[in-house]
């Protein structure tokens, strides 16, 4: 009961977080867009860790056309895992989740990549609805910096999880042999 309570909190104070940045900023802007998106991030992150769930659903199973990568390649994927080197996420990401040679910690790992592909999901759902908002209200044009940040800050990220997962799942495979 007090886990649903908690996760009930983290709902309304996200709807009332995102209510001050509609309010206070403007909707079109990529100050809001930016802010939105990881204002979002702040909130599921703390949703997921309460919920605390495994995460067990088989929509995060890879399908036979993800095992090998290649679609998610074709979208860029490795450009984008190399963005993230570049700028330093990879440094920042590796010392909440390191990737070690054991057992336990490539379980976590691939828990971690379920955590941030749901993260990101609802993220994506949520600034998607925005986006269309706007749209609806200020025009196509006025909700790019939307677009723009929605596809890189949440579709690439769930892209890369989905693109990592068979990977780990393998290596994790192999610790057991």
């Amino acid at each position: 009961m007090q886990k649903k309570l908690m996760l009930g909190a983290i709902v309304i104070v996200s709807i009332v977080l995102v209510g001050a940045l509609i309010n206070y900023m403007h909707v079109d802007s990529f100050s809001f867009a930016w802010a939105l998106n990881f204002m979002l991030m702040m909130c599921t992150s703390i949703f997921t860790e309460v919920l605390n769930s495994e995460l067990s659903s088989s929509y995060y199973d890879s399908k036979n056309w993800e095992q090998k990568g290649k679609v998610y390649e074709k979208f860029g994927v490795t450009i984008f895992r190399k963005i993230l080197v570049l700028i330093g996420w990879e440094k920042v990401i590796r010392k909440s989740t390191p990737i070690e040679k054991n057992t336990s910690a490539l379980k976590n790992l691939y828990l971690q990549t379920k955590k941030s592909e749901f993260n990101h999901l609802i993220i994506l759902i949520i600034v998607s609805v925005a986006t269309v908002c706007v749209a609806i209200q200020y025009g196509v044009i006025k909700s790019l910096w939307l677009v723009i940040l929605n596809v890189l800050l949440n579709l690439y990220p769930i892209l890369l999880q989905r693109y990592n997962r068979p990977r780990i799942a393998r290596m994790l495979n192999l610790s057991k042999i």
